[in-house]
């Protein structure tokens, strides 16, 4: 999506949502800001979150997520979007 970032995530071990969302958010911003040449802002502060309870939730999420740029009119097919596959598909 050109303004925003949906990741399916599963935990492991100890570390909480949080730290993990801040390490992507903080990695992927210093690349963005390398590429780009800059030093500025890239994500905003906080995040949404929702718990996959179910095997059958996770599909829907997964589907749910790789249908966006077909929904937002980026793409005419899904699989015309380079990053469409998702190992829960």
């Amino acid at each position: 999506m050109p303004d925003h970032a949906h990741w399916l995530l599963q935990l492991h071990g100890g570390e909480s949502l949080a730290v993990l969302v801040g390490r992507l958010k903080s990695a992927s911003a210093r690349r963005a800001n390398a590429a780009l040449g800059r030093r500025s802002p890239v994500w905003a502060t906080g995040y949404h979150d929702r718990a996959v309870r179910s095997e059958q939730a996770l599909s829907d999420v997964a589907r749910y997520l790789v249908a966006n740029p077909l929904r937002r009119g980026l793409v005419e097919r899904i699989g015309d979007y380079p990053y469409w596959d998702a190992v829960w598909l």
